[in-house]
């Protein structure tokens, strides 16, 4: 218990700090500001080691895509792979509630990193351009889109149906998609306490091809990254 509230005072402590030093970035070229974020990622691992000894494990790196464009399609358990994945991949392109954006100079950092927000409560006419906004991004950007398949956090024994959207997603952008499978939520739970002495594994996938059709797609992914998920358990 003590150590839970150890890790969640100064991990947050030390975001907050971190926010406040790269104010000025939000004035500067936005590879600063992007910099800030690979912190913030160092800074949620440093935490969880000693704070709760809890190790980090990455394995698949042979299966990263270099030299062109991909996009990343990962399970989502907890908060550390938000942070922590951009010590992995160059300065991910997040899609995320725009009632983020409101979060005092947290929305301010991720409107300056070209964040895509969505209202998921109701059809507007900025979601009914949302895809065409996610492929004007990417096809503008170096730095490869992450999305979340499974659509928000889940516990680590759930699996639902993969959304439909990344299928859309995948089919419009026509490139690779970079599976991940990270089993964080036996650490980093949603609602609940964190775990000590325990590790996370992130398994970087090999890639999917473009070219797919969108439900042969989904269903090859859902397979895929499930099926890590039940190995690295």
């Amino acid at each position: 218990m003590i150590r839970n509230i150890l890790f969640k005072i100064f991990f947050f402590f030390g975001i907050i700090v971190i926010s406040i030093l790269f104010l000025p970035s939000l004035i500067l070229p936005k590879s600063v500001t992007l910099f800030g974020g690979k912190i913030m990622g160092y800074w949620t691992k440093y935490c969880l080691n000693i704070f709760l000894s809890v190790k980090i494990n990455v394995i698949g790196k042979e299966n990263i895509i270099a030299n062109e464009k991909f996009f990343i399609a990962c399970s989502h358990q907890s908060m550390f792979e938000t942070f922590f994945l951009q010590t992995i991949f160059n300065s991910p392109i997040f899609i995320l509630k725009k009632e983020l954006l409101k979060i005092p100079i947290f929305g301010l950092y991720l409107k300056k990193i070209s964040s895509i927000s969505i209202n998921r409560n109701r059809t507007t006419k900025e979601n009914l351009g949302f895809f065409e906004e996610i492929s004007k991004t990417v096809k503008n950007s170096e730095r490869p889109l992450l999305i979340f398949p499974q659509g928000t956090r889940l516990l680590p024994e759930e699996r639902p149906k993969f959304k439909k959207g990344a299928g859309r997603i995948y089919e419009n952008l026509n490139i690779k998609c970079q599976p991940i499978a990270i089993n964080s939520g036996y650490v980093w739970p949603k609602n609940k306490s964190l775990s000590k002495n325990k590790t996370i594994t992130i398994s970087i996938l090999k890639p999917i091809e473009a070219g797919l059709i969108k439900e042969e797609f989904l269903e090859l992914l859902e397979k895929n990254i499930y099926f890590e998920l039940n190995r690295i358990n």
